[in-house]
């Protein structure tokens, strides 16, 4: 199965091995470029590439003007003065240049114009795009939070434009390091009453002219390819706003709703290992791809998780005797040998297993603390409904009472409950949504988080016997299952799981998720290939096909949620992809949890100075140290002169520091400056000089010197002694 994290990876080394080709180079990154790569390539990779070491641009650094230098950097104004000021100083003998993304054309006259750059440059300069962090194999962020605000924002109009071109130029990374030159779809909600409804339209035309821009200029793209052509569908947070809300029952989900679960460069949990033990102590729990416990029960609900974890851990256990003491026989030399190689591997499973129960346990004592069982019986009506019969719900304004007025739901759930009846009305007279918030012991400032729901989407008043009809669902709704379902009580499947199985079945109704007028195809092909694949798969092929011609022959699929993306949405790309046979792709800004949700909502009315907005702040800048001089070499030391006796006279200060008493005298050196011509240095070297010996040398024959052996000659002192 295709992985983003290592298609990025590739995708780094192969332009570091192009360049390098055998020959030891230095890298230079700057601090964004520095968290791309850390994101998808250990340090050592890079290193065996013939990489002496990797410096900062930022930092100070010594000039190695007999080295070349790779400098793979982001293409922002501040960090093109580093390298504009790292060409003036001309810190090493070639520059080979990598930008992780394009390079605006103002900025790309800079070079061109410049004597230094055109001096130092090996041509032509590379551009790789790799501006996004690949979280899972098919999960990528950019790590922008700041996209929702600039997005919905009323305040952030000025700089929507801007913003949507770089996500368009992210996006179109994405599909050029997979290899994709997708047909492209997005979402187009029925009757809009909110400004951003044509944002995933506005997005899609961008990414197509930023697609259509790179194969033109790029002969080679698309990679030939037995796959069939990609789909790439671009929507946005108000397709779904019940996804944020709701809470998710499933080990990744869940735990990102509960914990506190720090997000950032790396994802992280402080836990508590062997709880009532004499061994109990806190560990941090990082959440990766190399979590293979993590990521084989992420999607699992957690009706099962923590058995499934102790289970595997007992069978991992029983298949590792050699570690636990149960093989007593276990005790030659290559057991030995064995056991030890494996020693490490075999405590760091042990230790995850450990951690991942603790962090399962700790979603279950909130859960049960928190009343969850009885919560999420109403929720799953609001967000589907439908009741547990799949009928439409009776006396659901009870139900919901009923919570509202316990002391047993937290003030966050209870708003979250409140957010989801108004979207299950459709809208509420405004006096019932504050009644709603005093049964609910709420704020009334929090009446302004509620209609701040409009902005994205939502209808959360209404007027007093308007005659409004209700607004229909984006998809029907699905028929009851069968009897035996596996989960009644997570009814509730995100928007974007039936929208992909409308791709992947050829049946998404173009209505709401039209082409872009380059990829609207000419017939039904997409409902053709559909089946096509659909019969290829079923179908029992008598030839031989090892796994990787048939992963090279899934499709892939990309989804880009503009505003920010949920777990349970990841999940249900997942499990699609697995389904349908195809690789699903979700790329997102930023991921969003329920209470970044509330929040980000929230602060839709609040002052634009106090959301702290990236474009709001001073401007980064290259730092000063990059624009001082060097300072000037030296003067050549000349020998010291003779003092008494003929020996020489050293200080007894070095550098401001006295120099101590039994510490033996520096040679003393003597230099030559050379800038003096021939002539002058043949006077230099006649001139009296201090010998070794504390002695003058005294001139000899023009152009040489007369030396301490031959004197002694003349003395006959070298002359054997007659016996």
């Amino acid at each position: 199965m295709v992985n983003a994290i290592k298609e990025q990876r590739d995708l780094i080394l192969n332009q570091i091995r192009a360049i390098t080709r055998g020959d030891w180079k230095v890298l230079i990154i700057d601090e964004n470029s520095k968290k791309i790569i850390d994101n998808a390539v250990k340090e050592d990779d890079i290193l065996n590439e013939n990489i002496t070491n990797i410096e900062r641009i930022e930092d100070r650094r010594e000039a190695q003007k007999d080295t070349d230098a790779i400098y793979l950097l982001t293409p922002e104004p501040h960090i093109l003065d580093c390298l504009m000021a790292d060409f003036e100083k001309r810190k090493y003998r070639k520059t080979y240049l990598i930008w992780t993304s394009l390079l605006e054309a103002p900025l790309r006259r800079r070079i061109d114009v410049s004597r230094q750059a055109s001096e130092q440059l090996v041509l032509p300069v590379s551009t790789l795009l790799v501006d996004f962090f690949p979280r899972e194999s098919h999960l990528i962020t950019f790590r922008d939070k700041w996209s929702f605000p600039i997005l919905y924002h009323p305040s952030c109009n000025s700089l929507v434009l801007d913003h949507m071109q770089m996500l368009a130029q992210k996006i179109t990374g994405i599909c050029v390091t997979l290899g994709e030159y997708p047909k492209i779809r997005y979402y187009q909600p029925r009757n809009p009453t909110h400004e951003a409804n044509v944002l995933s339209m506005h997005v899609a035309k961008f990414v197509q002219e930023e697609l259509d821009t790179y194969a033109k200029y790029n002969q080679d793209f698309p990679p030939p390819s037995t796959r069939p052509q990609g789909v790439l569908v671009i929507t946005d947070r108000c397709m779904d706003l019940m996804a944020p809300l709701v809470h998710e029952f499933t080990y990744q989900a869940m735990a990102h709703d509960l914990l506190p679960i720090k997000e950032g460069e790396k994802v992280t949990y402080q836990t508590v290992v062997h709880q009532g033990e004499v061994d109990e102590e806190e560990k941090e729990l990082e959440l990766s791809e190399n979590d293979k416990v993590w990521v084989d029960n992420r999607h699992i609900h957690m009706v099962y998780t923590i058995d499934k974890l102790r289970n595997d851990f007992k069978k991992f256990i029983d298949d590792n005797p050699n570690f636990t003491g149960a093989d007593a026989n276990g005790t030659s030399t290559n057991a030995i040998k064995d056991m030890l190689a494996g020693l490490s591997q075999f405590t760091a499973t042990k230790e995850a297993y450990s951690l991942h129960l603790g962090v399962a346990t700790d979603c279950m004592s909130i859960f049960t603390r928190s009343k969850l069982m009885d919560l999420k019986i109403v929720e799953q009506t609001l967000a589907t409904a439908l009741d547990d019969d799949y009928r439409k719900p009776r006396n659901i304004a009870m139900d919901l009472l009923g919570l509202l007025d316990g002391n047993d739901v937290s003030e966050v759930d209870k708003l979250r409950l409140l957010l989801l009846y108004v979207l299950f009305r459709d809208g509420v007279i405004r006096e019932d949504l504050q009644l709603l918030l005093k049964h609910a012991v709420l704020p009334p400032y929090k009446e302004q988080l509620v209609t701040n729901l409009d902005l994205i989407g939502a209808r959360t008043t209404k007027i007093l016997k308007e005659n409004r009809p209700l607004r229909p669902p984006i998809f029907s709704l699905k028929p009851a299952p069968a009897a035996n379902e596996e989960y009644p009580l997570s009814r509730f499947d995100p928007a974007i799981k039936t929208m992909l199985e409308g791709v992947t079945t050829g049946t998404l109704p173009q209505d709401i998720f039209p082409y872009t007028p380059q990829s609207r195809p000419l017939d039904d092909s997409d409902a053709i290939n559909a089946q096509a694949q659909t019969s290829l798969r079923s179908a029992k092929p008598t030839w031989a096909r090892n796994r990787m011609s048939t992963v090279e022959s899934r499709q892939r699929i990309i989804v880009f949620m503009a505003g920010g993306a949920t777990y349970s949405e990841s999940r249900a790309c997942y499990e699609v992809g697995k389904q349908s046979g195809r690789d699903i792709f979700l790329a997102t800004s930023h991921m969003v949890t329920p209470s970044l949700f509330l929040k980000q909502v929230e602060d839709l009315t609040a002052e634009r100075r106090k959301l702290d907005l990236p474009a709001d702040r001073p401007k980064p800048k290259a730092p000063a140290h990059l624009f001082e001089r060097e300072a000037p070499k030296p003067e050549p030391v000349r020998a010291p002169a003779a003092g008494g006796m003929g020996f020489p006279i050293y200080p007894t200060h070095v550098g401001g520091a006295p120099r101590p008493n039994n510490a033996p005298l520096p040679p003393a050196p003597v230099t030559y400056d050379p800038r003096l011509t021939q002539g002058m240095s043949n006077l230099a070297v006649n001139a009296p000089q201090a010998s070794g010996s504390g002695k003058l040398e005294k001139k000899g024959k023009p152009g040489g010197l007369v030396v301490e052996e031959e004197k002694k000659k003349k003395k006959g002192l070298f002359h054997r002694s007659k016996k």
